[in-house]
């Protein structure tokens, strides 16, 4: 069994920073992808970044060059690195895991960008 526990959320002013963390444990396949979504109310949940157990990465061209995904494979553990944050960045954040075929996810943790 796999479990996603994030931590890091909270609020934060426009232009701020903050570092969202997500620990995976379980029966994980070494070879998998780790990731962040994003769901604000009324919305759909969209990609945020994510990033392959070998280092190549994706990131939603809305946080391009603000945030950035990094792991650390010997930990089972992601990081998003959240910088210059703006009120539309307000969601929920949700750590996503897919690894042999199939698609984990974290609980999610509120992210709150406002004045």
């Amino acid at each position: 069994q796999v479990q996603l526990v994030e931590s890091g959320g909270g609020l934060v002013q426009p232009g701020g920073s903050l570092r969202l963390s997500c620990a995976a444990s379980g029966s994980i396949f070494g070879i998998n992808t780790m990731g962040w979504y994003r769901q604000a109310p009324g919305k759909e949940r969209e990609l945020v970044a994510r990033v392959h157990s070998f280092g190549s990465t994706n990131y939603a061209d809305s946080v391009k060059g603000r945030f950035t995904i990094s792991r650390d494979n010997a930990k089972s553990t992601v990081y998003l690195q959240m910088n210059s944050l703006k009120p539309d960045d307000t969601a929920v954040y949700y750590c996503n895991l897919f690894s042999g075929s199939r698609d984990y996810w974290g609980q999610g943790t509120q992210v709150t960008v406002s004045s």
